[in-house]
């Protein structure tokens, strides 16, 4: 087990209502001007925005509103916020929705001490040294954003997406009411399922040994996800389901479940370039498409950990043949992504044999870079695997 440092300070407020305390919660975190970030549409017709400006102003809490947050979060937004809450000398930015209004968000307290555009940490070009506090009330189970130190952008003038990683980025707070989640459909229902899977299993099956307890943790948390993915789709308004994967959301990345390990997250890297070139490819979907496709190719260099994976998480019986039960796994997962309505081939969303080409240069950074994970990726392999996708 490597050494490492567990720090995850953002303070969880879980269970019904918990939304109804957010002037309360900020009053105790010193906010005196806020501003609301958050998406378009779903916050508006639920009337949840309208509940949240009730519940600010009876805590005489002031606040400056920037909707409008995109599926995958647009640098030109971001840029507006840094602009907004410099001018109106906000102290405390608050972020109602799922991961892209937070990572929007988060982008925005930190460039609200820079002059250059905060793009730039993105690109890794600079480092935060400073940032708004950030709260969150969370609408959406997927991304983990709402306890992760981590932030991803997209730049929709050269189609890069991009994430970087600070302490600066750990929201102060995250209200987490299930019932805020039954009106989510189940096309982005299933896409946070895979998520959630994804960043739990991808720090599972990465470079490294034998971590216990961390590794027992992992399998626990994707046997619950995978269990209660199935019960919200058919039951949306089952509360212990979506409890189950509004709390596993948050547990797959605070970084419990990589402690004491390395990992590389290669998959979300090749998701990065597609879902950042088709903006119209939810994350969860190019995750659902990629993960197993990447899997054919890296098992061979992990056995051990796709074992457990398989004959624990997705129950298959042990034949004597260990390739043929990793296989049958990996082969499970993707029908169940199917089962839940995810796309599991990139024809489902229109990418051709040209577009995998510019996937697999954008991936390495046109050539500058290795992703070196269970198995390495350059230009080639990641032709491979986006062709093994198609």
């Amino acid at each position: 087990m490597n050494s490492f440092i567990f720090h995850t300070p953002t303070k969880v407020f879980f269970g019904k209502n918990e939304e109804q305390k957010i002037g309360e919660i900020l009053t105790k975190f010193n906010a005196k001007k806020i501003l609301l970030h958050y998406g378009k549409i779903s916050i508006i017709k639920s009337g949840l925005l309208e509940k949240i400006k009730t519940y600010l102003e009876k805590a005489e809490i002031k606040y400056v509103e920037l909707g409008g947050v995109d599926p995958n979060p647009k640098l030109s937004l971001v840029e507006k916020g840094v602009e907004l809450v410099k001018k109106e000398q906000v102290d405390f930015i608050l972020a109602i929705g799922g991961g892209s209004v937070i990572d929007s968000a988060k982008s925005i307290a930190v460039g609200a001490f820079v002059e250059h555009s905060p793009w730039l940490f993105s690109t890794h070009e600079k480092t935060p040294r400073n940032a708004l506090p950030l709260g969150v009330i969370l609408t959406l189970a997927a991304s983990g954003s709402d306890m992760s130190d981590s932030c991803v952008i997209t730049n929709e003038k050269t189609k890069e997406k991009r994430g970087f990683n600070s302490p600066f980025n750990r929201p102060k707070f995250a209200v987490l009411n299930p019932e805020l989640t039954y009106t989510v459909s189940a096309y982005q229902t299933a896409c946070g399922i895979v998520d959630i899977m994804m960043h739990t299993l991808e720090r599972f099956i990465s470079i490294g040994e034998v971590t216990e307890p961390t590794d027992s943790i992992a399998i626990g948390l994707l046997k619950a996800v995978y269990q209660a993915g199935k019960v919200a789709i058919k039951e949306p308004k089952n509360y212990e389901a979506r409890a189950t994967l509004l709390w596993a959301n948050s547990l797959s990345h605070n970084g419990l479940t990589s402690c004491g390990r390395a990992f590389v997250m290669s998959v979300h890297q090749l998701e990065h370039e597609l879902s950042g070139m088709f903006d119209e490819i939810a994350h969860g979907a190019g995750l659902a498409i990629l993960w197993p496709a990447w899997a054919k190719h890296a098992y061979p260099f992990a056995k051990d950990r796709f074992k457990r994976f398989v004959y624990e998480v997705m129950e298959i019986a042990p034949s004597g043949n260990e390739d043929l039960d990793i296989e049958k796994g990996i082969q499970k997962l993707k029908d169940f992504f199917k089962e839940i309505g995810m796309p599991v081939t990139l024809k489902e969303v229109n990418i051709t044999e040209d577009d995998i080409k510019k996937l697999a240069v954008n991936v390495t950074f046109h050539h500058t870079r290795i992703i070196r994970d269970v198995i390495e990726i350059d230009e080639a392999m990641a032709l491979k695997i986006y062709r093994e996708a198609l």
